[in-house]
């Protein structure tokens, strides 16, 4: 369910970047060798890239939250970490939130980005769509995958900007459309706000002011809700751009964020020792990426899935 993990840079501390529905480990380049500095950093890609031939009933037993969870918790065994920062972007964060409840000693503190238990509207609760409009993108999906990816990536990156849309569009169009499909149902139909009540570990939920997806109003309730349970912190960001994915319209500001949570905010960022840890950022970028950059070397989303906003 996960391809391609590796570590990048260097330093006591190791963070976890997990994208979403449609990414790949491209969407962190811009942020990539800012982190790297300071940090041990993982990369790894969700596969998005084939689905189960089952049927519905398949389908939903495939793609599960709790599923992403324990691959999430295997993958950092297998990469014998303990006590990171976890930055999971849409659906990740999710993840994140069920990992850290299930192996709470694996996370010293949460980031998530963009990240919804819940995206369907009810009487008491504002999650940003109606029934009928994701049985209607359901449907599209179903239908025209292509077609209907070709609108929607876009509209989520919030930009027209190439530089900015094709990172995403290079894994959104790989995706196999049955493995989209049954990713969108698990989360667009899915309900994880209980978890919330469950999460004991330090977080730090970052929004976009104007995002159609996860706009600000579900962090206020993530961020009560857990306040109100077991959560010891949890602390509240809003950025103020447009999409869903400021990882490439607003890297700085995201950025500027994860310094203060990091506490690097007031660190030099010159001096030799910085030049010489970018020197071997570098160094090792070029010698596991094609000349064409980390959105180049990402997965063609071709193998086997799993993954959401």
């Amino acid at each position: 369910m996960y391809l391609n993990p590796r570590i990048l840079g260097s330093g006591e501390r190791t963070l976890v970047l997990s994208h979403g529905y449609g990414g790949s480990q491209a969407i962190w380049d811009m942020m990539l060798p800012h982190l790297a500095r300071r940090n041990k950093v993982l990369l790894f890609d969700w596969d998005f890239s084939s689905a189960p031939d089952a049927g519905e009933e398949g389908e939903q037993s495939c793609y599960t939250f709790s599923r992403f969870a324990d691959e999430l918790v295997a993958l950092m065994d297998e990469m014998k970490l303990s006590g990171a920062v976890y930055v999971g972007h849409s659906f990740a964060g999710m993840v994140g939130c069920i990992a850290s409840v299930n192996r709470p000693d694996l996370f010293a503190h949460l980031i998530l980005v963009g990240a919804s238990p819940r995206y369907m509207n009810s009487e008491d609760y504002e999650g940003g769509f109606d029934k009928s409009d994701i049985e209607a993108m359901l449907g599209s999906i179903a239908t025209d995958f292509r077609g209907w990816a070709e609108g929607f990536v876009p509209l989520a990156v919030g930009s027209a900007d190439p530089s900015a849309v094709e990172p995403l569009a290079r894994s959104f169009f790989a995706m196999d459309p049955r493995a989209a499909h049954g990713l969108a149902r698990m989360i667009f139909l899915g309900d994880q706000r209980g978890v919330l009540d469950d999460v004991a570990v330090p977080c730090t939920l970052v929004h976009v002011s104007r995002d159609f997806a996860a706009p600000p109003c579900v962090g206020r309730y993530m961020q009560a809700r857990m306040l109100a349970a077991r959560c010891p912190a949890a602390a509240m960001e809003t950025i103020d751009s447009v999409g869903h994915f400021p990882q490439l319209v607003a890297p700085d500001e995201l950025l500027g964020i994860l310094d203060l949570v990091l506490g690097d905010a007031h660190e030099d960022a010159d001096g030799e020792e910085t030049a010489a840890a970018a020197a071997a950022l570098a160094d090792e970028m070029s010698s596991e990426v094609p000349a064409g950059g980390l959105a180049e070397a990402a997965p063609e989303v071709q193998g086997d899935i799993d993954v959401a906003t």
